[in-house]
């Protein structure tokens, strides 16, 4: 039903007995110093796929490359530890999976979900005047650039982490209730890159207010300090082109930062906003979707 042409989520796979399978796989390096949060945050990320699609995870296999002779296996343990708690609190059972020796540490899932035919979710399906909603702050890839060189408080640095490890279940049950036309989560190719691909995949274009976009703490002061990784960097170099920005470039920065673990961003007729974001903790409506096919973005 759902394979790679539309750049979703995950693929969905029809069983014919009116429900079908959802497949996503989601590996990375160390975001985090801690290596329990590490695991925490790679299953957190890989189950948001499956929520993006309006199903619910079933199982996983995690994968693991590890520097053996580099770093001790005590430490592989509680990257372990951190995933295999997160799938446990998804209700998804991790039934293997497989481990290589590597020159870099790189740990995830690939995950198996289920959903019922009528209620798959994919990126495509938003309508001009749909209202768009992100339900995670932005800015994790600002911070965990700062992590990593040592600028940024263990306060912010913690409130970080512990919105990368929180799932995306609730703002994904919450699709079909309140009647999402699209979704997708926010990860890699930052905001704007994501909502692009909603964007082509459903036809349409879309307008993003900045001035509400939530973002987390010190995040403007931090990218003012230089803590920009170089994927944010080619994001966006890729998208800039195609967006009518009338925001500082420093701001539209933030609309591309590569995210990791990040939030849902949803499509929503109007009628039905105030109804998700009082069911999914912090979710904001942010813009709309419009009838041509441009991407602006207002102060």
């Amino acid at each position: 039903m759902v394979g790679v042409h539309t750049a979703d989520d995950a693929g969905v796979y029809a069983l014919g007995d009116g429900r079908a399978l959802v497949q996503t796989i989601d590996i990375f390096t160390p975001v985090v110093d801690s290596a329990y949060d590490w695991g925490r945050i790679g299953a957190a990320n890989a189950l948001s796929d499956v929520y993006a699609m309006g199903g619910n995870p079933l199982s996983a296999l995690q994968y693991l490359a590890w520097p053996r002779d580099e770093l001790s296996f005590d430490l592989a343990g509680e990257v372990l530890s951190g995933g295999l708690d997160v799938m446990e609190s998804a209700s998804c059972t991790v039934v293997g999976g497989h481990s290589i020796d590597g020159e870099e540490p790189t740990y995830g899932f690939a995950v198996t979900g289920l959903v019922d035919l009528e209620s798959v979710v994919t990126n495509g399906g938003a309508q001009p005047g749909d209202t768009l909603v992100l339900t995670k702050p932005l800015g994790v890839g600002i911070i965990t650039t700062a992590i990593k060189r040592g600028g940024v408080s263990e306060d912010v640095a913690n409130q970080a982490i512990e919105m990368m490890a929180t799932l995306n279940k609730a703002a994904g049950d919450a699709l079909n209730t309140y009647g999402a036309t699209a979704a997708t989560d926010v990860t890699g190719f930052g905001l704007l890159g994501h909502l692009r691909e909603m964007c082509l995949a459903s036809g349409r274009g879309a307008q993003v207010r900045f001035g509400d976009v939530p973002l987390l703490p010190t995040v403007p002061d931090l990218l003012e300090q230089g803590m920009w990784a170089s994927g944010s960097q080619r994001n966006l170099k890729s998208i800039e082109p195609e967006v009518d920005s009338q925001v500082d470039r420093s701001q539209l920065k933030v609309l591309v930062d590569a995210q990791t673990s990040g939030g849902l961003l949803v499509a929503l007729p109007p009628d039905n906003v105030a109804g998700y974001v009082a069911e999914v903790e912090g979710a904001v409506p942010i813009g709309e979707f419009i009838s041509d096919s441009a991407i602006i973005v207002t102060p």
